[in-house]
Formats: C-alpha cells, sequence, structure tokens
C-alpha cells in the first residue's frame, strides 16, 4: 500500500468555472502530494469574468462538516478561503478553537477577482477578533489588507496591525499593486521575527484563482512538514510555474495549471 498522504482540511466556497475557490484549493493541494478534505461554505455563480451571486451555507452545517472530518482524519494543516458570512466566520473559529496547535492557512477572499464582492461587512470582525489569534499564516492581496487594517499608510504598519490580532505570519502579495517600472510582483512575508522579500517576474495577462492556488500551496507544504518560512518560499515558486503554464479556458482570465510539482 501506498504512504498516507497529510490530510489539508480545506473551507472554502465553490466556484464552477473550476478557476478558483475549492476546485483550486483540490488542484493544488493533490499536485503537491497532500490529501484535500473539502467544507464547502458557499455556492457562488461566478465564471472567468467576475462573480453575481453567493449563496452562503449556514454556519452550523460548516462546523458539522469539519467536525465529521477532524473525528474521522487526522489534519496536518488548514486551508480556510470563502468565508461569505461573519455566521460562518464563528462556526468556523469556534471549531478551530477545539483543535489548538492544528497550522491554519487564512487567505480572506473579500472580492472576487473581477471587483464583485463576495462577503459582507461584519465578517471583517470576525476575522480579525475570532480568526485571526488561531491563524499561522494570513495571506491578503492589497485590497485586503488595506480592508483588515483600514487608517494605516503602509503594507508594513498593516502587516504589524495583523500580526498584533494574532496572527503569526503575514504574507502581503503584491500582485494587485501597481508596477513599479521594474516589471515585479513583490511579496512580503512578515513574521516573528524578521521580514522576508520575495520577487517574481511579472506575468503578462490576469490570474483567475493565483491567491487561493497560492494559500493552498502554503498549506499542502506545511502538512507536508515545511517550516512557514519554507513553505512560503516554495508554495511562490509552485505558484509561479503554475502562472507561467496557465491556459484561457473562457472569455475572461487566465487559470493556473496546476499541475504536479
Amino acid at each position: 500500500m501506498s504512504p498516507i498522504p497529510p490530510t489539508v482540511l480545506v473551507i472554502a466556497g465553490n466556484d464552477p468555472s473550476g478557476g478558483a475557490g475549492i476546485a483550486a484549493d483540490l488542484q493544488a493541494i493533490s499536485a503537491l502530494g497532500a490529501h484535500p478534505a473539502p467544507v464547502i461554505t458557499a455556492l457562488t455563480v461566478q465564471d472567468t469574468v467576475d462573480a453575481s451571486r453567493v449563496e452562503a451555507a449556514a454556519g452550523e452545517l460548516v462546523a458539522a462538516q469539519m467536525n465529521a472530518v477532524l473525528a474521522d482524519i487526522p489534519v496536518a494543516a488548514v486551508k480556510i478561503g470563502l468565508l461569505a458570512t461573519a455566521d460562518i466566520a464563528t462556526a468556523v473559529a469556534e471549531v478551530l478553537a477545539r483543535h489548538p496547535g492544528l497550522p491554519v492557512v487564512l487567505d480572506p477572499v473579500l472580492v472576487a477577482a473581477g471587483g464583485a464582492r463576495l462577503a459582507e461587512d461584519a465578517l471583517v470582525d470576525v476575522i480579525l477578533r475570532r480568526l485571526c489569534p488561531l491563524t499561522t499564516l494570513l495571506t491578503p492581496n492589497a485590497l485586503e489588507i488595506r480592508r483588515l487594517a483600514p487608517g494605516l499608510d503602509t503594507t508594513t504598519t498593516r502587516a504589524g496591525a495583523l500580526r498584533a490580532a494574532g496572527c503569526d505570519f503575514v504574507l502581503a502579495k503584491g500582485g494587485d499593486e501597481e508596477d513599479t517600472g521594474h516589471g515585479e510582483v513583490v511579496n512580503t512575508l512578515y513574521g516573528p521575527h524578521d521580514t522576508q522579500t520575495f520577487r517574481w517576474p511579472r506575468l503578462e495577462g490576469s490570474f483567475h484563482g493565483s491567491g487561493c492556488t497560492l494559500a493552498s500551496a502554503c498549506a499542502a507544504r506545511i502538512a507536508l512538514g515545511d517550516t512557514v518560512e519554507k513553505a512560503v518560499a516554495q508554495a511562490q515558486a509552485d505558484t509561479h510555474a503554475w502562472l507561467e503554464a496557465s491556459f484561457q479556458p473562457g472569455r475572461g482570465q487566465r487559470v493556473p495549471w496546476r499541475r504536479p510539482r
């Protein structure tokens, strides 16, 4: 029999285009040799252009899905994506609080790549009060870090505020920031001891599901035994390779080709 791969508990919404959400998570985690256990938080109506509708599950149903997996399978890491409502976020926090020590990667999905809002305002408060203290790695993009830490004027101060809220590490992603003319995407990891800067060639075009892919790759790498710092570095290399191999399945953005690495 084959060795048992480590399990990543994935909490996210469904994207019927297969570009983002739970499909992206399952593909990325599987490609890296871990086993994804999917918990669905919401059904969305979206394509590779934008999202138009979100139907959230009841928080109790999300918690029941999580409890079923956690009672049955040793979970090595947790990846959280679209939560959609404060009710769901509260339910997720309550379950995770009963399992201290689990590494948690939180990708705070608040807006679709096309600009549609995917989360209610009350969710931000629950993320900051209830989920950040349980989070090992937070992976906000430029819009998300501004919304989670309003009133602050630099990425460093925003990341500092989120770490003060309880997150061990914050990976501030720069893909959505304005290109400074160097043709680079600059991602910065803020941790307990130091700050690491990663520079990647900026690829042409726009991509659907890149954030989900990166966060899931981080969770898979952590589940496989990497430190957070090593997981973040390697997961960025994984994601960049998948973006280089991306394809355009529809009328909108390109989708990472999440092949085994």
